[in-house]
């Protein structure tokens, strides 16, 4: 049997409006009475209707959380920052994976909104024209995080892709060399295609080092394609003797690949990854690697959500957090 609000107010004998502001913690309330209430509350197990306070409030204080894969340590590290955050300003989270598929995505979008979360944290390799459409129509805000949206007109949160790929690339170059390889993500991703890869293409011209086609090979992500990566890569008429891979799960497929094959790192093949994850920590030699604060731009957007979802102030929707290159035992 459930426990409504009238059940507690009967039972403390004072009415359903004094119950509701001791639960909403109203100091508009005796001393007395909220002890008596709140005993009344512990003895009958009553739980306030989350739905019912929304529908009176027209807030429901829960954020829906889109994400392409949970299991995928770099969007687990940004739905910690997310969620600790979500926390502290008492918001309740609604987490989906929505295994990067745009039908799923748009489903579970209209799903959440149908659930009248207050707003919506929403992550994609891929944002289309029809994302921003639907975006839109959205009731509350959206805000991306670890994702790019080419307009700029939904409110996000990355670093400087293109830079940090430049920032990466430019230390090989430093270091003397010029096969330079780019083992990088999918490119229907505007992230990898307009970004990442225009950084090393830009980094390469600058210096005045022809751009090698079969140097730039892509992959999914995976540990798997990290190994196909580097078996083309041992294939190419110039063999690298830098690889710059755009994720850490495959940055470890190249190096255990370049292991398995009798290849030392980083005597043969200096590697830098990019994500900073634990994984790069994880596996030897420890990655050098450009840190990509995955927290904090998990963090920060959550706290840009609740900006927005208060009208509050906001100086910049588009936020860009800094990176740095870390130095570890893959490059010399």
């Amino acid at each position: 049997m459930n426990i409504t609000i009238y059940d507690v107010a009967r039972e403390a004998n004072v009415s359903m409006a004094t119950v509701s502001r001791v639960v909403n913690r109203n100091p508009n309330v005796k001393p007395v009475t909220r002890k008596k209430v709140l005993e009344v509350i512990e003895r009958l197990g009553y739980r306030p209707n989350a739905v019912a306070r929304g529908l009176a409030s027209k807030k429901t204080t829960t954020v829906g959380v889109i994400i392409p894969d949970i299991s995928n340590i770099f969007y687990a590290e940004l739905a910690r920052g997310i969620e600790d955050i979500a926390t502290m300003y008492k918001y309740n989270i609604i987490l989906s994976n929505s295994d990067q598929n745009i039908e799923k995505e748009l489903h579970l979008l209209n799903t959440m909104l149908g659930k009248q979360v207050d707003g919506l944290v929403f992550m994609s390799g891929n944002i289309t024209s029809e994302h921003v459409e639907e975006f839109g129509k959205s009731p509350v805000p959206i805000v991306l995080a670890g994702s790019i949206e080419e307009s700029e007109q939904i409110p996000s949160v990355n670093i400087d892709y293109e830079q940090a790929v430049y920032d990466s690339v430019k230390e090989f170059i430093d270091k003397g060399h010029k096969n330079i390889a780019f083992v990088v993500g999918p490119l229907q991703e505007p992230k990898n295609t307009h970004k990442k890869l225009k950084g090393y293409r830009r980094a390469l011209e600058d210096a005045g080092i022809a751009i090698n086609e079969e140097l730039i090979v892509e992959g999914d992500y995976t540990y798997d394609s990290g190994i196909e990566a580097l078996d083309k890569l041992l294939e190419a008429a110039d063999r690298p003797t830098a690889i710059l891979v755009g994720s850490d799960e495959m940055a470890l497929g190249v190096v255990h690949g370049a292991q398995d094959k009798g290849f030392k790192i980083p005597e043969d093949f200096e590697i830098i990854t990019s994500d900073n994850t634990r994984l790069s920590l994880m596996v030897r030699p420890q990655l050098t690697t450009i840190i990509q604060p995955l927290y904090d731009i998990g963090a920060v957007a959550m706290r840009l959500l609740t900006k927005l979802m208060n009208k509050e102030e906001v100086d910049e929707q588009t936020v860009l957090l800094p990176h740095r290159i870390e130095q570890r035992q893959s490059t010399n």
